[in-house]
């Protein structure tokens, strides 16, 4: 099976910079996923990362690219220290919105992945900040992941982030808020609420789960989402096969 596992920059900073302890965690969950299924990571974080190198008011646009730009190799350094501990590896893979409107550039990508994987590298996606001007406003990498997931042939997206799972009401504001466990279908209201990140570097919120496991639903794919800070649920769904918590996203009866 193939998965594309992402995890937004809520979870891999802190205060104003990379939080380690929780990247450690995150590889060494990808190099236990590794020994079973094919993997990709979509990961956040660039402009956080760059961020502790190069300190620009992130108000404007120029800024923020140049602070990705010096953040994206910081962050595959980071990445392939860790890798390096379980004797893995990582490649950066930078893509825009465009690379998937171009069939010919779509293809190019899924080779450079799939040789990666059958090498065993762990293809690491990121948007290419410093080219896509729109997606550093309005993009996510919550849209990206489903795009990679769809487009690179994976069976499963994972989103790790803040957000534990996807309730019935908002768990911040309502004590007897139920998390759904699996979904189905997701209404088009849902879809429009009104985005609302939690950090000055995240551009997602529900909302941009919700559209990426939408995405992927109407083009038969699955999605799970679940908390990114403990990886107890997403280990025990994937690693030992029980859905004890986070939501399931499918299609599918289960």
């Amino acid at each position: 099976m193939r998965v594309v596992v992402k995890v937004g920059t809520h979870v891999l900073s802190e205060q104003n910079r990379l939080e380690k302890t929780r990247m450690l965690n995150l590889v060494e969950f990808l190099v236990e996923l590794m020994e079973k299924h094919e993997v990709i990571l979509v990961s956040s974080a660039a402009i956080a990362a760059g961020y502790s190198k190069l300190k620009l008011d992130k108000k404007s646009l120029p800024n923020r690219q140049a602070i990705a730009a010096v953040g994206q190799p910081h962050l595959i350094e980071i990445y392939n220290r860790k890798l390096a501990k379980f004797d893995k590896m990582g490649a950066q893979i930078l893509l825009t919105a465009d690379d998937f409107d171009s069939r010919k550039r779509t293809a190019h990508a899924k080779c450079a992945i799939d040789t990666l994987i059958k090498h065993d590298v762990l293809p690491i996606v990121n948007e290419n900040d410093a080219t896509a001007t729109e997606e550093i406003v309005f993009g996510d990498n919550d849209q990206l992941s489903a795009h990679v997931a769809y487009y690179f042939d994976a069976d499963l997206l994972i989103i790790l982030s803040d957000i534990d799972g996807y309730y019935d009401k908002d768990p911040n504001k309502y004590e007897d808020a139920i998390m759904n466990k699996i979904v189905n279908s997701i209404d088009e209201a849902e879809l429009t609420m009104p985005c609302n990140p939690n950090t000055e570097f995240a551009t997602g919120g529900i909302v941009t789960k919700l559209k990426a496991a939408d995405f992927l639903l109407k083009r038969k794919k699955a999605m799970f989402m679940s908390s990114g800070f403990d990886l107890s649920d997403i280990k025990s769904y994937m690693l030992e096969g029980v859905h004890k918590g986070g939501t399931l996203f499918t299609c599918k009866d289960v």
